[in-house]
């Protein structure tokens, strides 16, 4: 060993630190591809991709300059890839920078003009993106870290399809162990990174094959006690007698309790398909599938779980079912007669699933017969998470690792949280971590003794990024715990395909490489094509002659343009804009509102606008940013988006247009459960801009829901008469960011009028207060608290009155009067 040691090269470069990253060939064969062009590498988990991007990176710098800019799916681990960076990197540290949602906009933004390399998580750049803080036209290399991850809404098909078209000279790494389970998949997520290069290396290949370690892998049976059995058969019951009513509404054929969730998926499809058509029994049918799927999840956690996961679900559909608005399936559920029989089995069962005495066995043949360091458990629910550390802490030193939101019953950790738990881990300071699945991707957690999967994992993906934290740095073995004649074994039948599968396919691809990367080079568009039309503006040769009727650009800038039929832009309005009413001028504070989001999404952060912006600006709602008409807008030529926490409305397009949005499902909402804050907000925004809209977005607005059509016609003319609001109807996102685009080029570019993000939320008056405190209590809403208020005058006159004096008040029940009394009389929980 001493000689081989001797004998270690070190690479060579000026912005390398000396002695630090070791010469594998392998890795230097797959940066000198991924250097010259757009490249997907695929390498077993734990062989140094990190290292393949990190060689990129010091070969873009030195020769192209600019920036990098590495993107990781999760806070750990762009903290993880930072610090090898920083020690890796001769460049100094404060030009290294970590961007996560804890890091301030504003400070973002300076960050990102004094750094070398930035870290990053994806949803902090695609809202800096779409803000308009950074640019990415001087980022030469892009990294992708897990890029399996590049498909649908996912924040990294946004930010490629901006790099492509933003940056001067851009080049693009995806990094992958598992980039997808078919051909199809990789090719897709290739497209959406903009990737014509495929690199594939198997521990087959001899020079990856000397650093790997083989892992073996157990399946081990566990066979469950009768008591459990009984609480599952109880609960199949139940499931079955609510699939005979399915199946009675024509949407199934199977009373089966082990129906597929693809069948269950079929009928939920074949139930919203009746509702479309006006049939009410759908209606009646969809809640007893939100029942049928409550009682699976059910059997899933006393199968496979725990017995305590179980207990503390059911406790959360009893207060569910307690609450106010609880949905008929919630209710039904908790007092089925075997439901509630299979309720108190549980609360009498004083054992603990077979599952957890077995793990604590096969730990100590690891790590005490065995001699072992470390272990992870990994499993998929966190009240198992956490009574399995609990479980195992009388034998082992052993922690927990869970995600950061807080759950009913169970605080998340912080990242400062998680990477301190992880460098313990690494440090040998404990035993055992328990883990969720936010550790599976990526972080390095080397010489791992044994992974075990308290239940097997149904996704390729996800099985080999979690089996991937053994076998790195010596031999480890995989253990599956699967419970005998359950849903484990139906899980481990789709596991051991989809993971052979991806196995040979990954296969496969190494060695049709070259016919994939030919494939994606003939089979997308050039590069230079994403400067087009409906780019975000970037930098090319573009001639601007992009459009003709491909559909790439907003069909409203086509028509504003002259190209086809006119857009409303063209219309002049007749008053020349001056009837502007009362609204307030004035700018919103840049500073307000500044906050410590502990998410990637900015909650509560206030985005500073630009000094100067060229054509068309709007100004967007943090909140708009889970909808894609944010990102839409901000790749449409000609349009700036600035982010901002608005105080009223979800988008302003001018000093007197300000705009709420409300999907038809929300829409509907309001009419059906009480709730008044669409009126509310609309109103604020009234008295905000002088010309508020109010678009409801989605098909459909009269046969969604069970809704009488009188009474959406009814709010539609209170928002258009005693609002003064314009109601605009669209389609769906898309046709929503066509709408706002029109509405924004005409008031900006036709009217000349400036965007002015202001308005504060308008004081309630002394009798909408009244009505506000009434109404809160046990939700008994508006028309009820009115009601109330006109009988008795004041709010302490109800809040004293006796049961028999409420129930003199129409509209006033038994039930209602009782829960007023039981709120304002009943003593407070300790």
């Amino acid at each position: 060993m001493a000689e081989a040691a001797e004998e270690t090269e070190y690479v060579d470069h000026p912005l390398l630190v000396e002695g630090f990253i070791e010469d594998r060939r392998y890795q230097t064969e797959l940066a000198a591809t991924a250097r010259e062009g757009h490249t997907l590498v695929c390498l077993p988990t734990g062989l140094g991709k990190t290292t393949v991007s990190l060689l990129v990176t010091a070969h873009r710098l030195s020769e192209v300059g600019g920036k990098a800019l590495f993107l990781a799916p999760t806070k750990p681990l762009v903290q993880q890839h930072a610090d090898f960076y920083r020690e890796a990197l001769d460049v100094a540290d404060e030009e290294i920078v970590v961007f996560t949602g804890e890091v301030r906009p504003d400070d973002r933004a300076d960050l990102w003009e004094g750094a070398s390399v930035v870290i990053a998580t994806p949803q902090v750049v695609e809202n800096d993106l779409v803000g308009n803080r950074i640019s990415l036209r001087e980022v030469t290399h892009l990294t992708f870290d897990e890029c399996h991850r590049a498909t649908g809404d996912y924040a990294y098909v946004y930010i490629a399809e901006r790099y492509h078209a933003d940056a001067a000279d851009p080049l693009v790494t995806g990094m992958s162990a598992s980039p997808g389970g078919d051909r199809e998949e990789i090719t897709t997520v290739c497209e959406n990174l903009g990737i014509d290069e495929v690199e594939v290396m198997t521990e087959d290949d001899a020079d990856v094959g000397e650093y790997t370690h083989d892992t073996d892998v157990q399946w081990e049976r566990i066979d469950l006690p009768d008591e459990i059995v009984e609480i599952r058969d109880a609960l199949n019951e139940v499931i079955t007698d609510r699939l005979e009513s399915l199946k009675q509404l024509g949407v199934t054929n199977t009373t089966q309790p082990d129906v597929s969730q693809k069948d269950l998926n079929r009928m939920r499809a074949e139930l919203q398909r009746m509702m479309d058509g006006g049939d009410s029994d759908a209606y009646t049918g969809m809640s007893v599938h939100a029942e049928v799927m409550k009682l699976r999840r059910a059997v899933e956690l006393v199968e496979t779980q725990s017995v305590e996961a179980l207990r503390r679900y059911f406790e959360r559909q009893r207060e569910a079912a307690r609450s106010s608005g609880a949905s008929k399936a919630s209710q039904r559920l908790v007092s089925e007669p075997k439901v509630r029989e299979a309720m108190r089995k549980a609360e009498r069962f004083d054992d603990l699933h077979p599952k957890f005495r077995r793990t604590r066995v096969l730990l100590a043949q690891t790590l005490g017969i065995g001699g072992g360091e470390r272990v992870i458990v990994f499993t998929e629910s966190r009240d198992t998470a956490e009574a399995l550390t609990e479980f195992l802490s009388d034998s082992f030193d052993t922690r927990r690792f869970v995600g950061q939101g807080d759950k009913e019953g169970s605080d998340g950790m912080t990242q400062k949280q998680q990477q301190e738990t992880l460098d313990a881990f690494r440090a040998g300071e404990f035993e055992v971590l328990v883990s969720t699945s936010v550790a599976e991707e990526g972080l390095d957690v080397p010489e791992v003794d044994l992974v075990l999967f308290f239940e097997p994992v149904p996704t390729a993906i996800r099985s080999i990024q979690r089996k991937g934290r053994t076998g790195r740095q010596a031999e480890g073995e995989v253990v599956v715990l699967m419970a005998e004649d359950t849903r484990d074994e139906a899980f481990f039948w789709i596991s051991r395909r989809r993971e052979k599968e991806m196995e040979s396919e990954l296969r496969d691809l190494k060695g049709v490489a070259d016919e994939l990367s030919a494939e994606l080079d003939d089979g997308q568009a050039g590069l230079e094509e994403f400067d087009g039309d409906g780019s975000a503006g970037g930098g090319g040769d573009a001639d601007g002659d992009a459009g003709g009727e491909d559909g790439s650009a907003s069909s409203a800038s086509a028509a504003a343009n002259g190209r086809g039929q006119p857009g409303l832009t063209d219309f002049e309005s007749d008053t020349d804009g001056d009837d502007d009413g009362d609204a307030d001028d004035g700018a919103a504070d840049d500073d307000a509102g500044a906050g410590d989001a502990d998410d990637e999404s900015d909650d509560g952060v206030v985005a500073t606008a630009g000094d100067d912006v060229d054509g068309v600006e709007i100004v967007v709602d943090q909140r708009e940013l889970e909808s894609t008409i944010a990102r839409d807008l901000s790749t449409r030529e000609g349009i700036t988006t600035r982010l901002e926490t608005l105080a009223v409305g979800d988008y302003v397009l001018s000093d007197r247009v300000a705009v709420e949005r409300k999907s038809v499902a929300d829409f509907l909402d309001t009419l059906v459960g009480g709730d008044r804050s669409m009126f509310e907000q609309v109103r604020d925004t009234a008295r905000a801009y002088a010309r508020p809209v109010v678009i409801v977005e989605g098909e459909d607005l009269y046969g969604e829901r069970n809704v009488h059509p009188n009474a959406v016609r009814g709010a539609l003319a209170s928002l258009a008469i005693d609002f003064d609001a314009s109601v605009l109807r669209t389609e769906d996102e898309a046709d929503t960011a066509d709408l706002l685009e029109t509405i924004a080029r005409r008031e900006q570019e036709t009217n000349e009028r400036e965007v002015s993000a202001h308005g504060e939320k308008g004081a309630k008056t002394l009798a909408e207060q009244q009505e506000y405190v009434v109404s809160s209590i046990a939700d008994i809403g508006p028309v009820t608290s009115r009601a109330l208020l006109e009988h008795f005058g004041t709010v302490e006159a109800v809040m004293t009155a006796r049961e028999d004096d409420l129930l003199e008040v129409s509209g006033v029940g038994e039930v209602t009067a009782e829960r007023i009394r039981e709120v304002v009389g009943g003593d407070y929980p300790e």
